[in-house]
């Protein structure tokens, strides 16, 4: 992370220090390792470089793979100062070295392996997709690694790491998956969620972010949970809703701001909107529990009687210092919402935007194309929608369809092909806990000709310049 603090590296330092271990805290950015600039104003170069990573023309299609892959090989590439430090850090002999890694982070976790069993340090890896046995399973011959955990460690991790000080067997945790592939089982959500630490980010390198900002969760899961493409409501921290005490949410609001000396909140949640009960209390109190408090978040915008975003909701939560919303609009297409089982309409989209608009609150929708099933027809209305919003959005995170591991659309393409007719499945990468495919549903003039329409509408809104009271949070969602 190069603009605010990892969450989960937070909590499990703290963990592990509220039960009397000397944890330190290893950060890429603290050495000087840069990454990449989230969502920045549009330039004309952005928009040629969305158009090809959106191309499915047969001619272009091997264009587009080539400049994927290269970019994901760049990004994924193990960075020597990290290697340098790590190298540095085994040198004085710690009891155990702890990653926690993103799915991407494979070439570097498996440098960082080689050094540890060099060293003779035990290594755990931990993540949000390691719960998915194919993928712990693959990941699980990393050289040096000791164990993949697949399971929300925030409280457990002392016990966890004691027991691989003292040569225990860590089978007696649960989502623990060995070199040798035994499996302990899977690990039952945590619960109750106030049990989990205040976050320790006191190590992380303040000097360097842009702004001081706090990432937060009041709640993990989702309340909807049945968006067949989402594979958040499948990870280690995901797969059943559950929420935190209002108290509990302001007690470390509070904490926080006195620690690192800010008034500004990133909250993480899925949907932060999953507990409209919760939020509103966020909303009523978060100002007098931190004077001059600013603070963004993601909803979603279902059909529920009270789903918390009621006009006069949004009206209170600017007032409350709510700067940005970020939402899934997925599409213009009332047939593909229902396709995807979304939870959504195009109508409460459409009043959403303009009623957090209206309330001072900065707009920014994620999308994609290339569903399976979605026609020219359907990309037209959703041209025509971003047209017609433009003026009420700031920001849009326009992406190609990907196929996520145990998804249901991964398990529909798996156990019934014949409702595809138009997709090819060409590869599964239990690594990447991804689904590779070819749609040749979206390779027609029409199609290709709306695609067009979508992203010179996304460029249009892209390239303007963030309202002034959200600029300082342009580019963390």
């Amino acid at each position: 992370m190069a603009t605010f603090p990892t969450l989960a590296v937070g909590l499990l330092l703290a963990s592990l220090r509220n039960a009397g271990f000397d944890a330190r805290l290893l950060s890429p950015l603290a050495h000087d390792v840069p990454a990449a600039e989230r969502e920045r104003p549009d330039t004309y170069a952005d928009h040629l470089v969305r158009q090809l990573h959106h191309a499915t023309s047969p001619p272009l299609r091997l264009l587009r793979d080539i400049g994927r892959a290269t970019r994901g090989a760049a990004i994924s590439r193990p960075h020597p100062r990290v290697l340098a430090a790590t190298a540095q850090a085994l040198a004085e002999r710690p009891d155990v070295l702890l990653l926690s890694a993103y799915l991407q982070h494979y070439p570097t976790v498996v440098e960082l392996g080689k050094l540890a069993k060099a060293a003779g340090i035990p290594m755990l890896i931990g993540g949000p997709m390691f719960n998915v046995r194919e993928t712990a399973d693959f990941w699980r011959t990393v050289p040096g690694l000791t164990a993949v955990v697949g399971a929300e460690v925030d409280v457990s991790l002392p016990q966890i790491v004691q027991a691989v000080c003292e040569g225990e067997d860590l089978l007696q945790f649960p989502g623990v998956v060995l070199p040798d592939g035994r499996f302990s089982g899977v690990a039952p959500p945590l619960r109750p969620l106030d049990a989990a630490p205040v976050p320790d980010f006191t190590d992380f390198p303040w000097d360097r972010y842009r702004v001081r900002i706090i990432p937060m969760m009041t709640g993990r899961g989702c309340q909807w949970n049945r968006c067949n493409f989402c594979s958040d409501v499948i990870s280690a921290n995901g797969r059943a809703f559950r929420t935190r005490s209002l108290e509990s949410v302001l007690q470390e609001m509070r904490e926080q701001s006195r620690r690192h000396q800010t008034s500004n909140f990133l909250f993480l949640d899925m949907k932060l909107n999953s507990n409209p009960t919760l939020f509103r209390g966020l909303i009523e109190n978060v100002q007098r529990n931190v004077r001059g408090a600013q603070w963004i978040g993601t909803v979603h915008v279902d059909q529920r009687a009270d789903n918390g975003l009621s006009r006069a909701d949004l009206r209170n939560a600017a007032a409350a210092g709510m700067r940005r919303v970020s939402f899934g609009l997925e599409s213009g297409s009332q047939r593909m919402l229902d396709l995807m089982d979304k939870g959504s309409t195009v109508e409460s989209n459409a009043r959403f935007i303009r009623d957090a608009e209206a309330a001072g609150i900065s707009v920014r929708c994620t999308m994609f194309m290339g569903y399976p099933g979605e026609t020219a027809r359907d990309l037209e209305l959703t041209a025509d929608f971003l047209e017609a919003h433009a003026p009420f959005l700031d920001r849009v995170r326009c992406n190609a369809f990907s196929i996520q591991a145990e998804t249901p659309i991964a398990k529909a393409l798996r156990e019934t092909p014949e409702r595809f007719p138009s997709v090819r499945v060409t590869r599964t990468s239990a690594r990447d806990a991804r689904t590779q495919y070819v749609n040749e549903g979206t390779e027609d003039r029409e199609y290709r000709r709306q695609k067009r329409r979508v992203l010179a509408a996304v460029y249009a809104i892209n390239r303007k310049v963030v309202r002034s009271s959200a600029r300082q949070f342009d580019g963390l969602m």
